[in-house]
């Protein structure tokens, strides 16, 4: 479990604050609305795009199900190629390895590849307290780390930033960091570049220790595969002596074979390209060539556990590549700091409550953190049905039950403050399985809709403060259908039951 953002309000308080920033907002809606559009256009390419993210569901569901084969054959590989393999069971424990790995080499700085893994388990707070510097070389993990912010998108971590507040950041605090922001910086995007390939060139070519993560693995031959568009990350990759990779276990791919589909899926979905700019792929240590030492940090925190959920480990298939943040409606509005995880937007709404629990409000929460209107399912390359997934883990709230927590089956508790949803859903499910009933409670509702309130009193406060309450209509379809259609067929309600 990560202990990054925990004590962050649930995400209705969260979200109520941030769409009330007007320049958030508009932040947003710029930067969402450019990337689906130009994926809409990356996508429409490829005649086989329906077959392509067949084959990719199909992937990841074949090796989750034979997860425990594919991880022993990847470490076996990555062992013979050189490299040493750690398994992690949860984030505090990856967290110790990789303190322990980086003293190891003496070095009190290392340089970081852009890593959600990382940000999950809170690797960089775990490494400041041990006295250890950790520089991020993304420029949107850049600006992030330099504003003493935390990131709101997978693919584009500062995309709540504009470009003269990225200026602000740069002039302000580049140099407590290292080398200074350049006298007369503009906001010009070609000079803030700039800037930043200035100010991180220094740290790689002073670093010894490199961290990342990595897209996928291939288990044939222990290859760790890493996909982005700057260049900053085979920097990291190649020049340190030391190479430490945080990767969660089911990142991992049977074959080349299998690689090949998804190195056309993720640049489509997620920068809208054919293909990305650098791809960078590793097997172990070889003499003369990169690090010298490697090693791989396998990272569980609930995902065997989720991986025991029939209905919700499907969110494992997840290749990272945002695009269901970018059609989100919620996401567009709220902002991804209010879904107090490494992974906001509705992908995170599925992932982080089965990572983490839904013991916490936030946690508990999340699965409410949308409309149900199915945009991300149409999207995902890998068609992880989110709706179907957010449903289910409605339920988990609402009603409790089974579920695995560190390998054990449990019973849990449902959340607090859904006891008036659980007597609504009870008493809808009484009524309509009783036509009688619900037809009695409709002519009722329509006789005394005069009558009825704006808002809606107690618990229901909360959702009709921001909606309307839909009108009660005169009569039911079924008095309506009874009265215009019932001479049709003798009198009888009939199919109308």
């Amino acid at each position: 479990m990560s202990v990054t953002d925990l004590g962050m309000p649930a995400f209705p308080a969260a979200a109520d604050r941030s769409t009330r920033d007007t320049r958030l907002r508009a932040n947003l809606r710029y930067a969402t609305h450019t990337i689906r559009d130009k994926r809409a256009r990356a996508v429409g390419e490829l005649a086989d795009w329906a077959q392509l993210r067949a084959a990719g569901r199909a992937i990841k569901d074949r090796t989750l199900r034979h997860l425990d084969h594919y991880l022993e054959r990847l470490e076996e590989a990555v062992s013979a190629a050189g490299g040493q393999v750690h398994w992690a069971a949860d984030a505090a424990e990856a967290n110790r390895i990789v303190t322990r790995l980086v003293r190891a080499t003496g070095e009190r700085e290392v340089v970081k590849v852009k890593s959600m893994a990382t940000q999950e388990i809170g690797l960089n707070e775990a490494l400041a307290e041990a006295g250890i510097s950790a520089y991020e070389t993304d420029l949107a993990e850049l600006i992030v780390q330099l504003g003493k912010d935390r990131p709101s998108h997978i693919l584009v971590p500062a995309i709540h930033r504009n470009r003269s507040e990225i200026r602000d950041i740069f002039r302000s605090e580049m140099g407590d960091w290292g080398r200074p922001a350049p006298e007369g910086l503009s906001d010009r995007p070609a000079e803030l570049a700039e800037a930043a390939r200035l100010h991180l060139r220094e740290k790689f070519l002073r670093a010894k220790v490199g961290i990342s993560g990595a897209n996928f693995m291939v288990a044939e031959t222990g290859t760790l595969v890493v996909v982005e568009s700057e260049g900053n990350g085979r920097m990291c990759l190649t020049l340190p002596e030391t190479l430490i990779s945080v990767v969660g276990i089911e990142k991992v791919v049977p074959s080349w074979q299998d690689l090949e589909v998804f190195l056309q899926l993720l640049p489509r979905s997620s920068t809208a390209e054919r293909m990305n700019p650098y791809t960078s792929m590793w097997t172990g240590t070889s003499d003369g060539d990169g690090p010298r030492t490697f090693h791989l940090v396998l990272l569980d925190n609930g995902r065997t556990d989720t991986l025991a959920d029939t209905v919700g480990r499907q969110a494992l298939r997840c290749i990272r590549c945002s695009a269901c943040l970018n059609v989100c409606p919620v996401y567009e509005r709220a902002g991804g700091h209010a879904y107090g995880s490494a992974y906001p937007g509705p992908i995170g709404a599925i992932l982080t409550p089965q990572l983490r629990g839904t013991a916490s409000e936030l946690d508990a929460s999340l699965p409410y953190a949308s409309s149900l209107c199915g945009a991300c399912y149409e999207v995902c390359p890998v068609a992880i049905d989110i709706p179907e997934v957010l449903v289910h883990l409605r339920e988990r709230v609402v009603e409790g039950g089974k579920v695995t927590r560190r390998g054990v089956k449990t019973v849990i508790r449902p959340a607090k403050g859904h006891a008036a949803e659980r007597a609504a859903m009870r008493a809808a499910g009484f009524a309509f399985d009783r036509p009688g009933v619900l037809r009695a409670g409709q002519r009722l509702a329509a006789r005394t809709r005069k009558l009825h309130p704006r808002r809606l009193p107690g618990p229901g406060r909360a959702w009709s403060d921001t909606r309307d309450l839909p009108s009660v209509p005169a009569e039911s379809f079924r008095d309506w259908w009874q009265r215009t259609r019932g001479a049709e067929r003798g009198g009888h309600e009939g199919g109308a039951e």
